[in-house]
């Protein structure tokens, strides 16, 4: 779908001129060494975190109310992390199955393509997105949009760093929160109508809200700026 390099970078991710033993291999190693990369992105969120300090509903500076990490959290957080690898070994050991699919237990066969194929459930809003466009290079861009788009909430133009004082931002957060939840359900449907129909608006109102938000907050600011 993309002109001129489009075949060429397909073969260059295959390794070949359709699927194989390299191909599973490249991707087996791409899931392998991400959840490395994300815990290594997680402890740096963690000692940023707990070196500046997070925000408040306030947007108050409070550091003058602030305390050691260590002991008075240190401790609080090993027996969180303990109760969660205490829970998450017994799901892995006793109960594997229990959040499986049942369809990945049919044995796979490359002649026969699935019927209904959907991705796991946090990516269930991009996959709606993907498949309420007709043409397939607009849906993979819409795909990569609205994970991409996310980067740019840090970026709101907000006088004070507070929600508390945004009421309107408040209203369009929740509105874009259910927004969020009903492509989820949209993406895990059958692809017809009328659930084809239903992803398509949800796709649209989800890219709207970051087109408004920006928006919303320089009217609010200049509300402010006339109090």
């Amino acid at each position: 779908t993309i002109p001129y390099i489009g075949q060429m970078l397909v073969m260059w991710i295959w390794g070949g001129f359709s699927i194989n033993n390299a191909t599973l291999n490249r991707f087996f190693s791409l899931h392998f060494i991400l959840p490395f990369m994300m815990l290594m992105m997680i402890i740096l969120h963690l000692y940023f975190l707990h070196v500046t300090g997070s925000s408040n509903p306030l947007g108050t500076n409070s550091n003058l109310n602030k305390i050691p990490f260590h002991i008075y959290f240190s401790y609080k957080d090993m027996l969180g992390f303990t109760m969660f690898l205490f829970i998450f070994t017994m799901f892995i050991l006793q109960y594997p199955y229990i959040f499986g699919d049942p369809d990945n237990f049919i044995p796979a066969n490359p002649m026969v393509t699935p019927i209904h194929i959907q991705p796991e459930w946090y990516f269930l809003f991009a996959y709606a997105i993907l498949r309420s466009i007709p043409n397939k290079l607009g849906g993979v861009m819409a795909l990569l949009g609205s994970i991409l788009i996310l980067y740019t909430l840090p970026l709101q133009p907000l006088k004070i760093s507070a929600m508390s004082f945004y009421p309107l931002t408040q209203l369009l957060y929740w509105i874009f929160i259910n927004n969020f939840i009903m492509l989820t359900w949209a993406g895990a449907q059958m692809i017809e109508t009328p659930y084809i129909q239903i992803s398509q608006i949800l796709s649209v109102t989800y890219f709207l809200f970051f087109i408004t938000l920006p928006l919303i907050n320089s009217l609010w600011n200049f509300l402010l700026d006339l109090k």
